[in-house]
């Protein structure tokens, strides 16, 4: 086992990937409510395309949360400003199919109505990922790194460094382990955004 040799590959988005848009958005709506209502109950998927921006789910919560400042203003924290692009935080499309929490959740997830008082969980999803000595933030190398080139690219951007980047992009990092450590990387890919200008 200890002369065991293979690669692993982590890939990271940039803050401007539609994926993490809609992620912070959704976020975004979540704290809105939070600061308002630590009891409030919150499911918002968040779907972009184009020009639009569609908010669904079930939203239970005595806060008065204005979506679609919201949508804009992490929309415009991203860095999508220009006006000439379709998306951006000026113009863009929002719908909203925003209900309040099924009852039949509510009665599942809530401890009063159970016979034992036990809470339930409202949702299910599976993760992957460990902690491990390789770095000293505890993270596989491979996605350390990859994150830390896709926090490199929005830094660059926002602080003008490179003037032809835009908010979208992707990294990927590839690193061979012998023995469970990683010894060296063999293949980096940085894939961004960029100005129509850019050559």
């Amino acid at each position: 086992m200890a002369s065991m040799k293979y690669i692993f590959t982590s890939e990271s988005v940039a803050e401007g990937h539609p994926d993490k848009v809609c992620d912070f958005i959704a976020d975004s709506i979540l704290d809105a409510h939070l600061a308002q209502d630590p009891m409030c109950r919150v499911a918002c998927e968040v779907l972009c395309k184009n020009n639009r921006v569609i908010l669904a789910g079930e939203i239970s919560s005595n806060a008065r949360v204005d979506h679609q400042a919201i949508v804009r203003a992490a929309i415009r924290e991203i860095g999508y400003i220009d006006p000439v692009q379709p998306f951006n935080a000026g113009t863009v499309s929002i719908d909203e199919a925003i209900t309040e929490q099924a009852p039949e959740v509510t009665a599942g997830v809530d401890p009063t109505p159970n016979r034992n008082y036990e809470q339930g969980a409202g949702d299910q999803g599976i993760m992957f990922g460990n902690a491990t000595d390789e770095t000293p933030e505890l993270m596989p190398l491979p996605i350390l790194l990859a994150h830390r080139l896709s926090r490199g690219l929005a830094e660059d951007r926002k602080n003008g460094t490179v003037l032809w980047l835009r908010p979208d992009g992707k990294t990927q990092v590839s690193v061979l382990y012998e023995g469970n450590a990683p010894k060296s990387i063999t293949d980096l890919v940085v894939s961004t955004q960029h100005s129509e200008k850019a050559k």
